[in-house]
C-alpha cells in the first residue's frame, strides 16, 4: 500500500484543526493502519485536540542548534530521521509529530526545513500522513507540505474564509511540484442549503469534498478543553467526516 499523505489548511478559527482531530479518530480506528498525525501549525492546538501532551517540538530542535553548540554538534551526528523519529509521540491508535510554538527572534527557516524534512522521511514509514497545517498559504507558498496527495481546504460560512480558500487555492495551482494534488474544500458549521460560500466555491471552481454541519456537541467539547477525539461516533461533525472520507481515496 501506498504511503498517503493528506494536508488540511484554511483560514484560522475555520475549524481545520477540529477537522484534522476527527480525521485522525476516524482513521485511527482501523488497526490495519499506521498513522501518524503532524501537527504543522505554531499555535499548537492539535495536540490539545487529540488530548495529548508533547514533550518535545521540531520548534525545540531547533532552538537546541541555535543556542547550545554542543547540542547543535550530537545532532549533526546522528541521522536527522533519527533525531525527528525521537519526538514523535504514542498517541490512541496513531502517533503525533508537532512544530511547536516559536520562541525568541530570528529567521524561522531552520524550523520549516526541518518540518518539512520530518513530513519527507517520517511519512514514509506510516500508511497515512495527516499534516494539519498552519492558516493561509504560507506552508503551501513555502513547499512545506510539498508531496501531499490530497489538500484539503476548511473554511466556516463566512466570505473571509472562502476567500482565504480561493487564495490557498490558487497557490497550490500555482505549483508544478503540486499539479497532480487532489484539491477539496471543507465547508464547516454549515447550516444547510445553497449558500453564498457554495456559490462562490463554485464560480472559483473549488471541488466541494462535503459539509460539516454546525455540531453543539462539538462546540462545547472546544468551550470545555475536550479532546475532540473523545467526540461521540453519532456526533454530526464526526458522521459528516466519515461521510468525507469515503468520497476521498485513502
Amino acid at each position: 500500500m501506498k504511503a498517503r499523505k493528506i494536508a488540511i489548511t484554511g483560514k484560522g478559527g475555520s475549524g481545520k484543526t477540529a477537522i484534522s482531530a476527527i480525521l485522525i479518530k476516524l482513521l485511527a480506528s482501523d488497526e490495519n493502519q499506521s498513522i501518524l498525525a503532524i501537527d504543522a501549525d505554531s499555535s499548537g492546538g492539535l495536540p490539545f485536540a487529540l488530548g495529548m501532551n508533547v514533550k518535545k517540538t521540531v520548534t525545540e530542535i531547533r532552538q537546541e542548534m541555535i543556542e547550545d553548540p554542543y547540542a547543535r554538534d550530537e545532532i549533526y551526528k546522528r541521522q536527522m530521521s533519527d533525531v525527528m523519529n525521537d519526538i514523535v509521540e504514542q498517541g490512541n491508535g496513531f502517533h503525533l509529530m508537532a512544530m511547536g510554538r516559536p520562541e525568541g527572534p530570528g529567521c524561522y527557516c531552520t524550523t520549516n526545513e526541518l518540518l518539512r524534512y520530518g513530513i519527507d522521511r517520517l511519512a514514509n514509514q506510516y500508511d497515512i500522513t495527516i499534516v494539519d497545517c498552519e492558516a493561509g498559504p504560507e506552508q503551501v507558498n513555502r513547499r512545506v507540505i510539498n508531496g501531499v496527495d490530497l489538500l484539503i481546504i476548511v473554511t466556516d460560512i463566512s466570505t473571509r474564509g472562502i476567500h482565504a480558500a480561493t487564495e490557498i487555492n490558487a497557490v497550490a495551482q500555482r505549483d508544478i511540484d503540486m499539479a497532480s494534488v487532489q484539491t477539496g474544500l471543507v465547508i464547516n458549521k454549515f447550516k444547510g442549503g445553497k449558500t453564498i460560500i457554495t456559490g462562490m466555491a463554485e464560480e472559483a471552481g473549488l471541488s466541494i469534498l462535503g459539509f460539516v454541519p454546525d455540531d453543539y456537541v462539538l462546540a462545547e467539547y472546544d468551550s470545555l478543553g475536550k479532546p475532540i477525539t473523545d467526540l461521540p461516533d453519532d456526533s454530526p461533525s464526526v458522521l459528516a467526516v466519515q461521510e468525507i472520507v469515503k468520497r476521498v481515496p485513502l
